[in-house]
């Protein structure tokens, strides 16, 4: 077997696989398939019977004058339509109502699968490349599951029962017809390989033009500020017109294709009218019910020459929406649920490398928190701070080292049970849109605790914007929480906080980014928050952790301080040096 073919043979298996795996989401629905195949049926012998009643229509009714037949035949034509439309009906709707079922089961495990992938998967995908594969490719793969099947099975049977009515009728002309078959075959081949692969150029593009849209919808204001607006339209049209072009392509080998095929179809249609003419010895109800079935003929083998490409399309879409599920999830390998976490925290020797990087982020890292303290991380960015409190709730797998909280190894924490005893508060909080109300009680299990709620938006100061709203905490937020100021959504992301009640709370710089009137607001909350919780605190603005009781000082991934705030002072070390700096700026 020569490399090509041995190829060829390894294409046609992996479609194969692919389409077998796919239509496991398909056989939940089998007796509904089941009822769309006995549309499918009633379909094709409507057209086999379509065919044959020609002939005594002919024979017995224009030539004969038969007046008996000629009043029974309108009948039955009338019945086979009546009959027809009924069997379409019942086709169409049940390979529908399975194909929207199976997108429905395709997209909840995409979806699903999604959420519990870790954090390092998105950072080698853009969001518009996944938005476009929930939207666009699982569009796709309906029509493989779904039309491919209705058409290679109604139409299949179609081919099958008129073809048997040619065999009975003629079957000498008939086999002039089938000698046509394999190089029909041979061109359905070469076309299968073209659509594959523009199929899923298409994906690509379409995911690219996703991300580019994104980018710009959600960096509006870069965009505006920097006048961008231009260079986002020139990456938006290059996006498009890569689309376009493989859109192209595929149209240009299906509709040249298919030229073909129906050249082929007529030259056997000549050949067949031409000897049935010339050399043949049938009535003439004979030759029109021939010729009848050799013209419905032609429908469904065009259908079912066309379906490829549908096939083809889709088992790109499912390639690409099956390499998504196939992506390991979050590993959870551990069992413990502790009932109460205490907030004690050590990290022991910890370091941690980022997939692709040639340097360590954290090295050698090492300290303890008893339950109740306040740590604070500072350190010039990049120093590796906010790499070390990723690594707390699992976001990322400590390269060598351990972290333990009280006393136990996170990597032995079921991961609910870990991230359910810790919050965090970063520095730019993502709200969903949705209500204020439900922004803080994201994630929260069962009935909200209407009471509980309340306290925490009044204790995080959310109540003296919220009550101002005409529907109050029922007043939505927008997407990203955009019809709130940067220190109101910050105040929702602490009420969440406050509302999640955990043990362990990280502020990764939650107040850099704001106004002082807007600070002072969230400086209060976060002193409600941060009672009786074990805090870890990532701070830019040295002079908001002053208090803290105790300092690490980072440098190049590793702590190269650690103590108060008057002690490092008097140490006059890395942390003075930063300290000074900051107050000369403010003084300036």
């Amino acid at each position: 077997m020569s490399r090509s073919e041995s190829a060829g043979t390894a294409g046609v298996q992996e479609s194969w696989q692919l389409y077998r795996r796919l239509m496991r989401y398909a056989w939940p629905y089998r007796w509904m398939f089941a009822l769309a195949a006995v549309g499918m049926v009633l379909l094709s012998a409507t057209a086999g019977g379509f065919a044959a009643v020609m002939k005594p229509l002919v024979d017995e009714g224009f030539v004969n004058r038969d007046p008996g037949m000629m009043r029974i035949i309108p009948l039955v034509i009338v019945g086979l339509f009546i009959l027809r439309g009924l069997a379409t009906v019942m086709a169409e709707y049940t390979t529908t109502w399975i194909s929207r079922r199976v997108i429905f089961d395709v997209r909840n495990s995409v979806f699903r699968h999604l959420v519990r992938l870790p954090s390092a998967y998105y950072e080698r995908q853009s969001s518009g490349g996944l938005v476009a594969k929930l939207i666009f490719d699982l569009e796709q793969i309906a029509a493989a599951v779904t039309q491919a099947v209705f058409t290679i099975v109604s139409d299949g049977l179609t081919a099958i029962a008129l073809l048997a009515w040619l065999f009975y009728v003629n079957w000498r002309l008939t086999l002039i017809l089938i000698v046509l078959l394999p190089l029909s075959t041979f061109l359905l081949r070469l076309m299968s390989k073209r659509f594959r692969k523009t199929s899923e150029q298409i994906q690509l593009t379409m995911g690219e033009i996703s991300r580019v849209a994104q980018e710009a919808a959600e960096g509006q204001r870069v965009v505006k500020a920097y006048r961008g607006q231009d260079t986002e339209m020139r990456a938006f049209l290059a996006a498009n017109e890569r689309n376009r072009k493989q859109v192209m392509r595929r149209t240009a080998v299906s509709s040249i294709g298919m030229s073909i095929l129906q050249l082929i179809g007529a030259l056997g249609l000549a050949v067949v009218m031409y000897t049935a003419l010339v050399v043949g010895k049938n009535t003439a109800g004979d030759f029109v019910s021939y010729l009848t079935a050799v013209t419905w003929l032609m429908g469904p083998t065009r259908r079912l020459a066309k379906i490829n490409e549908v096939i083809q399309t889709g088992l790109a879409a499912a390639q690409s929406a099956f390499a998504l599920l196939d992506e390991p999830p979050e590993a959870d390998t551990g069992t413990a649920s502790p009932a109460h976490v205490s907030g004690q925290i050590e990290y022991d020797h910890v370091r941690f490398r980022y997939a692709m990087a040639e340097d360590d982020a954290l090295t050698d890292v090492s300290f303890n928190v008893e339950p109740g303290q306040t740590i604070a991380l500072v350190g010039s960015s990049g120093s590796g701070k906010t790499t070390c409190l990723s690594l707390l709730p699992r976001f990322y797998r400590v390269g060598s080292g351990s972290i333990r909280i009280d006393g136990i190894n996170i990597n032995d924490f079921r991961l609910d049970s870990l991230r359910s005893c810790i919050a965090l508060v970063g520095q730019e909080s993502l709200l969903f849109d949705d209500t204020i109300r439900n922004n803080i009680a994201y994630g929260a299990e069962g009935d909200i605790d209407q009471a509980r709620l309340r306290e925490a938006a009044r204790a995080a100061h959310v109540l003296e914007f919220a009550d101002r709203l005409p529907e109050g905490l029922d007043a939505r937020v927008g997407e990203r929480g955009m019809r709130l100021s940067g220190g109101q959504r910050q105040r929702v992301a602490i009420a969440r906080a406050l509302y999640k009640d955990s043990p362990i709370l990280i502020l990764d710089e939650a107040t850099s980014a704001l106004d002082s009137e807007s600070e002072r607001y969230v400086q209060d909350a976060m002193r409600e928050l941060t009672h009786n919780r074990t805090t870890l605190v990532i701070a830019h603005r040295l002079s908001t952790v002053e208090s803290a009781d105790r300092i690490l000082v980072f440098a190049q991934g590793r702590i190269v301080e650690s103590g108060t705030h008057g002690e490092l002072l008097a140490r006059n070390g890395v942390y003075a040096g930063l300290y000074r700096s900051q107050f000369n700026e403010a003084a300036a």
